[in-house]
C-alpha cells in the first residue's frame, strides 16, 4: 500500500494538517474492503478526492468509476439516471437505457451531495446497499449489481433525519465508515502553502511571474475564514495572478479581493447564517403571531370597555397594550383617544371597529405572505421548486398561492 506522502503527490493534495492526514489514512485503510463510506465536510474542502483514492487502492481499480452529482439532477429524472429505464416508461423514453448502477457493475459509484436525493430514490438506493438489487423505471424485472458506493454530503445529516428529509436507515448503511474533511480555516498552517501552490500553477498557466504576499498579506490570509474553503482560495489566487501587474501583493491590496473581510470571528457551528431566508421567515412569523395575540387581547378589552363599569382600569390596560403594539408615545395617545368609549354603550359602529381590526389583521398576514413568496421567487430566479423548498411548503401549494395572488 502506498504511503501517505505518495498518495498526496499522486492526487495533488497539499497540506500536513493532522485532521487531513487522519482522513487520508482512513481512506487508505478502508479502500481494500467493500465497506460503504460517507465523506462529510463543508463545500469546497475537496471531498471528491477521497472516493478517487478509495477506488484507485481497491480491487475494483480496473473497473469503472462514476461520479454522480445528486443535487444537479432533476427530481423527475434521477431514478432513470441511477437505475435506468425501459422503453415507453415515460414520455420521451424512446429506447431502453442503462443506469449508472448497471454501467458501473464491478466498479465504484461516487454519490456527491447525497443529502439532496428525493425520499423515493433513497428507498431504491437502500435496496441496492442491502442486497445489490434494483429495478429499472417502468420495469418489473429485478436486476443485480456489484457496486461499491462512496457518498459525500455537506449537510448536517442528523438535522436532515430529524426533519424527515433523509432516511435514518439509509444514513447508517452509507456511513459504515465516515470520513470527515476539515474546513480550510481549521487547517491554518496549510493556507499559505496552498496559496503558493495555486499561485505557481497559475503563473505557469498564464506564463507570467508568480505573485508573492508580504507579511501583512500573509497574516490577513491566515485570519480570513474562507467560507468557500479551498475552492475560494484557488479562485482568489487566480484573480490576483491575472489582474495585478505588481507581483508583490500587500495586505491592503489583498483586502480588496476578500469579499467579506470578517477575519476569524466566532461562528455558531451548525447554526443558520444571519442572511438565511428561513431565519428571516421565522422571525417574521414570530412578530406576526405576537401582534395577532396582542390584537386579540385588545379586542377583548374593547368589549370589556363597552360593558364594564370600571372604565378607568380598562382604559389603562388599553394604554399598555397599544404602547406594546405601536411602540411610540404619539400613537399611544391617539389610540387611547380613539378607544375612549362611554361606558355601557354598544352600537353597530363599535362592532364595525372590531371587525375592521380582524380584517386588517388578515390583510396584514396576507401581504406578508405575498411579500415572502415574491422575495423567495426573486432570490431563486423564479424556480418554483427551489422557492417552495426555501419557504417550507410543497411546490403544489406554492403554485396554488401564485395563482391565488396572481403573482
Amino acid at each position: 500500500m502506498e504511503n501517505l506522502q505518495a498518495i498526496k503527490q499522486r492526487f495533488g493534495i497539499i497540506g500536513n494538517d493532522v485532521q487531513l492526514n487522519r482522513a487520508l489514512e482512513k481512506a487508505t485503510r478502508v479502500a481494500p474492503t467493500d465497506i460503504s463510506v460517507l465523506v462529510t465536510g463543508e463545500s469546497g474542502v475537496g471531498k471528491e478526492n477521497i472516493p478517487k483514492i478509495i477506488h484507485s487502492l481497491s480491487h475494483r481499480k480496473h473497473s469503472k468509476y462514476i461520479a454522480v452529482n445528486c443535487g444537479a439532477i432533476p427530481e423527475g429524472t434521477i431514478d432513470s439516471e441511477l437505475f435506468g429505464h425501459e422503453k415507453g416508461a415515460f414520455t420521451g423514453a424512446t429506447q431502453d437505457r442503462k443506469g449508472y448502477f448497471e454501467v458501473a457493475d464491478g466498479g465504484t459509484i461516487f454519490l456527491d451531495e447525497v443529502g439532496e436525493l428525493p425520499l423515493t430514490t433513497q428507498v431504491r438506493l437502500l435496496r441496492v446497499l442491502e442486497n445489490g438489487e434494483f429495478i429499472k423505471v417502468g420495469s418489473s424485472k429485478v436486476l443485480k449489481t456489484d457496486v461499491r458506493i462512496v457518498a459525500a454530503t455537506n449537510v448536517n445529516m442528523q438535522s436532515a433525519i430529524e426533519k424527515e428529509k433523509f432516511r435514518e436507515d439509509l444514513y447508517y448503511r452509507l456511513s459504515t465508515v465516515e470520513i470527515h474533511l476539515p474546513a480550510l480555516r481549521e487547517r491554518n498552517q496549510d493556507i499559505h502553502l496552498l496559496f503558493r501552490k495555486f499561485a505557481a500553477d497559475f503563473a505557469q498557466k498564464y506564463r507570467m511571474p508568480s505573485i508573492r504576499l508580504d507579511e501583512t498579506a500573509i497574516n490577513i490570509l491566515l485570519n480570513y475564514r474562507f467560507p468557500g474553503n479551498i475552492r475560494q482560495l484557488k479562485n482568489l489566487a487566480e484573480q490576483i495572478s491575472v489582474i495585478e501587474e505588481n507581483r508583490n501583493i500587500t495586505g491592503q491590496k489583498l483586502q480588496q479581493y476578500l469579499p467579506n473581510n470578517s477575519g476569524n470571528l466566532p461562528a455558531i457551528v451548525g447554526g443558520k447564517k444571519e442572511n438565511d431566508f428561513s431565519t428571516e421567515r421565522d422571525i417574521m412569523y414570530k412578530i406576526l403571531f405576537d401582534m395577532r395575540n396582542d390584537i386579540n387581547d385588545l379586542k377583548k378589552l374593547t368589549l370589556d370597555l363597552m360593558k364594564n363599569d370600571n372604565l378607568k382600569e380598562v382604559q389603562e390596560e388599553h394604554h399598555q397594550l397599544i404602547e406594546k403594539i405601536y411602540g411610540n408615545q404619539e400613537s399611544q395617545k391617539t389610540n387611547v383617544e380613539v378607544l375612549n368609549i362611554p361606558q355601557n354603550t354598544t352600537s353597530e359602529k363599535d362592532y364595525d371597529f372590531i371587525e375592521t381590526i380582524e380584517e386588517d389583521e388578515s390583510l396584514s398576514l396576507q401581504d406578508k405572505e405575498i411579500e415572502m413568496i415574491k422575495k423567495s421567487l426573486e432570490k431563486n430566479n423564479n424556480k418554483r421548486k427551489l422557492a417552495a423548498k426555501e419557504l417550507g411548503i410543497s411546490e403544489r401549494t406554492l403554485y396554488r398561492k401564485i395563482k391565488q395572488y396572481d403573482l
